[in-house]
């Protein structure tokens, strides 16, 4: 009773405060424009889930809904004579946090496509194949490598690494493409939730002052506890074949010269995002805009010595564009849902009288898979509900793995989608969801035990 009452509250100063221009901005959840809105990103979620039915690629229904919504918020205030300065600067700082992460995936993947042309994957196939691993060995060591990649890099960017990966050692065997991928995006997020540069939520919640740096690193035993858990469940899918491969006919493929080189370029890179952004006070984008002119500098030098026909404009165009349209149009979309008001609802949940923090923050692992971690946790952050630092180490916690739950609900998870088309889709990842799930539960379990019971890192 008390929510529908603040519902029906908030209806009447929405239509009070209609007509009236001025500076605060105006709830509008429940006039025809929030209503509208909220349909149009449902039925566009719809097409985005049903990508392998219908065959509309993610990026049209995304790219669609969160352009028009915006329109469409901007054509109420015209017609209602608000504030547009409200619209511009909401729209510029939503430019801003999508143009962040659009340039940080787009050098990412260019450093991608440049080691995939330079064949240091085909290498590492060689090298991981070559030792007669069969796939349930390779399942487990590409899952480590990105459990322990991503905290020091980012879950994205060790995703699309790792998938390639898998794609190299096997194109056509879907029980162990699909687990390996299913894998690998859980390893990455889980890897990445107890880093504070190894996802963006936990990067929001570091720059926030929700906690210090070694406070994160304490949520080490929930992640890894929750993906152990379900790694172990996917394995038992995994063949145990070997794959097709003879070692005394295949060759090993060389690398062009300077991989090495660009390998330390990839590293530094990423190291160049995480100073820029904690010391230089940056965007993470800056550190990797500049580890790309850093990567065409040595080109240049390669080209100069020994006619290398390595091309970097060439990696840029096998770039999936689909991909980083996918993640403007879904932010776009979620920037308006917020702008409208109904992120700011979900606050309401955190009083004690309604569902209070923990199970409140339980519930914003599964909301990040359906919508997006970085607005959801966004929206928490601005809310900023009272809570100690194990309640604000849940919610990094349960944004960071909740993300799994769903293909595309982590930027590691649409990552992967890419790299896999057809293979890793939204229908593939559900018949294995409820794995990611007790693995889910297994790590809120952990953090109980670690910071309710035995009081160790609150």
């Amino acid at each position: 009773m008390r929510l529908l009452m603040m519902l029906m509250l908030s209806i009447s100063l929405t239509y009070a405060s209609s007509g009236v221009s001025t500076d605060v901005i105006p709830d509008l959840t429940f006039t025809w424009v929030g209503l509208v809105s909220l349909v149009i990103f449902v039925v566009a979620y719809y097409f985005v889930a049903t990508e392998e039915k219908y065959h509309i690629d993610k990026a049209k229904p995304a790219l669609f809904a969160g352009t028009f919504m915006f329109i469409l918020i901007a054509a109420y205030y015209a017609m209602n004579h608000l504030n547009m300065d409200l619209v511009h600067i909401q729209a510029q700082h939503l430019i801003l946090e999508i143009a962040e992460i659009f340039f940080f995936l787009f050098v990412a993947m260019t450093y991608i496509e440049t080691l995939i042309h330079m064949n240091v994957f085909e290498k590492l196939k060689y090298n991981l194949i070559s030792k007669g691993y069969n796939y349930r060995k390779l399942f487990w060591l590409t899952g480590f490598l990105a459990f322990f990649i991503s905290p020091i890099a980012d879950n994205l960017t060790t995703a699309l690494i790792l998938s390639t990966v898998l794609i190299t050692i096997e194109r056509e065997n879907k029980h162990f493409l699909v687990p390996g991928a299913i894998n690998i995006v859980v390893a990455a997020n889980a890897g990445g939730a107890w880093s504070p540069f190894g996802d963006i939520t936990t990067l929001m919640a570091w720059t926030a002052g929700k906690g210090a740096f070694s406070d994160f690193l304490f949520l080490l035993p929930a992640s890894l506890g929750g993906y152990l858990v379900t790694a172990f469940i996917l394995s038992k899918f995994v063949p145990q074949t070997k794959p097709d491969f003879d070692a005394s006919k295949e060759k090993s493929p060389e690398m062009m010269h300077g991989a090495n080189i660009a390998i330390g370029l990839g590293i530094f890179t990423i190291a160049s995002a995480v100073i820029s952004h904690q010391v230089l006070h940056l965007p993470a984008m800056w550190g990797m805009m500049f580890g790309l002119a850093v990567l065409k500098l040595f080109q240049y030098r390669l080209k100069r010595k020994y006619n290398s026909q390595l091309n970097i404009f060439e990696s840029m165009s096998k770039i999936e564009n689909n991909t980083l349209l996918f993640f403007f149009g879904i932010l776009a979309a979620v920037g308006a849902l917020y702008f409208i008001g109904w992120l700011a609802l979900a606050a309401v949940v955190y009083d004690p009288n309604v569902l209070g923090p923990t199970w409140s923050n339980i519930g914003v692992g599964f909301l990040s898979a359906i919508v997006d971690n970085v607005p959801v946790m966004s929206a928490v952050l601005k809310a900023s509900p009272s809570m100690g630092l194990d309640q604000w180490m849940l919610v990094t916690l349960t944004a960071g793995v909740g993300g799994s739950l769903i293909s595309f609900g982590s930027a590691a998870g649409v990552g992967v989608m890419g790299k896999l088309p057809g293979i890793y889709t939204f229908g593939a990842h559900m018949k294995y969801s409820w794995t990611i799930l007790i693995g889910y539960i297994t790590s809120i379990a952990i953090w109980y035990l670690q910071y309710e019971v035995l009081n160790i890192g609150a």
